[in-house]
């Protein structure tokens, strides 16, 4: 099921699993898994005790033989993870975090973020002043501006230096390749131990300074937790930096590819937004469900359970594909079809239940601040000739480089003109 034609698009596989059956099992996938499509029963296993999502240990020793005791230590960070843990400790980590992504709280980030947007979109223009002659000039929005706005904006949150950002994305790019491997190799797991471990141990180093000087930022909020009766320990602590850094800008940077992709390869929906700038909040949730940014995650059966006549034992992996339940036609009308004015109920590109994504409200800031400002700021976008350059990942559908033409301001063309007349 996983090759090049799936990661390109895999909406087509998506289909023919659905037509052939709700539920099907897949000896090949993660090493023997459940593979559920419909909308109703991605979400009724999201929301359902039954189904945990402790399943690192599993996830590690799919690797090999060698993976039971070479990965240890991966298997002793992400257990820790609010990712990996059911309640009551989920129960309990999540109030412990939930104070940085109150709706109030993030507002107060909204001056920050606009700021980083900025100046990513400055650097951007500026090349208009220095790139080949002509009316329009060329970028690539994912290097230039979806990857670094969510880690800039993510280590800002944590109060860490955004000079360390390339170490952050490198780290969290290796993470990613396991997680999204279906089968990963043992190298693939150890460069995502060592980058864990790495994340991990920058964390730790951090944690004498922070102590001595406590400020608003989300790891001082821990810190906090940790010293006041023991809600939080300093491993669990440690963990929750590690996956907010990891996670908080996988989605965001996916979202503002996959959806300014979508919408340019729809120019009369990109026109539309264009006009009716009010429509955003509507479209971004459309660009979520249209192309998720995560299209599965895993559950590991605590009981045996039957669905669909089934009968899924004690410790089966099950996964449920969330690109596939949103395009579910008993759900959506049309699917396939993107329209940003669309209301007809829940994506699941955040998850459902008690593990829906924490930080699904810091990414609809980041992205509205995000596509608002481009829009505003390079006038008549458009792709620069075919995009084929999707990752390898099946997990985090992700654009490697996504290259775009933007008319350059009027001067620049002038000057370019000018130069080209003397030279």
């Amino acid at each position: 099921m996983i090759n090049k034609e799936f990661l390109n698009d895999p909406y087509p596989a998506y289909h023919a699993l659905r037509a052939a059956g709700a539920l099907h099992w897949s000896p090949e996938f993660c090493g023997g898994a459940w593979l559920l499509t419909g909308h109703a029963d991605v979400a009724s296993v999201l929301r359902d005790p039954r189904f945990s999502v402790r399943r690192a240990g599993g996830w590690a020793n799919s690797s090999g033989p060698e993976a039971l005791t070479e990965l240890r230590e991966f298997k002793r960070i992400f257990s820790r993870s609010l990712l990996f843990v059911d309640a009551p400790q989920h129960t309990r980590l999540r109030q412990v975090m939930n104070a940085g992504f109150k709706p109030s709280a993030l507002q107060e980030l909204a001056p920050q973020i606009q700021e980083i947007v900025d100046r990513l979109l400055d650097q951007i223009t500026a090349k208009a002043a220095d790139g080949a002659s002509g009316q329009f000039a060329q970028f690539d929005f994912m290097s230039d501006f979806a990857r670094p706005l969510p880690a800039l904006v993510i280590a800002g949150m944590l109060g860490i230096a955004a000079a360390d950002r390339s170490e952050f994305v490198a780290w969290s790019d290796d993470i990613a390749a396991f997680i999204g491997s279906p089968t990963p190799t043992l190298e693939i797991a150890r460069a995502a131990q060592a980058s864990l471990v790495a994340m991990n141990d920058y964390f730790r180093q951090l944690l004498p300074q922070r102590r001595a000087a406590l400020g608003d930022d989300l790891m001082s909020q821990l810190i906090r937790a940790e010293a006041t009766g023991g809600i939080i320990t300093t491993k669990e602590l440690l963990a929750q930096c590690c996956t907010l850094l990891f996670a908080g800008h996988e989605t965001t940077r996916n979202l503002l590819g996959n959806g300014m992709l979508a919408l340019l390869q729809h120019p009369e929906q990109w026109q539309a937004l264009q006009d009716m700038p009010a429509l955003l909040p509507s479209a971004l949730k459309e660009l979520l469900r249209f192309d998720s940014p995560v299209q599965y995650t895993g559950r590991r059966l605590k009981v045996d359970v039957e669905m669909h006549g089934q009968l899924m034992k004690k410790g089966d992996l099950v996964i449920p594909l969330i690109g596939a339940a949103n395009r579910d036609p008993e759900k959506f009308t049309d699917p396939d079809r993107l329209d940003i004015q669309r209301n007809q109920g829940a994506h699941l590109s955040f998850g459902y239940g008690p593990h829906v994504c924490i930080g699904a409200t810091l990414t609809y800031l980041e992205a509205e601040i995000a596509m608002r400002s481009v829009m505003q700021r390079l006038p008549q976008l458009q792709l620069a000739g075919v995009v084929q350059s999707w990752g390898g990942n099946a997990v985090y559908r992700s654009l490697d480089r996504l290259p775009l033409l933007f008319a350059r301001p009027p001067a620049a063309v002038r000057a370019s003109q000018a130069e080209a007349q003397y030279a």
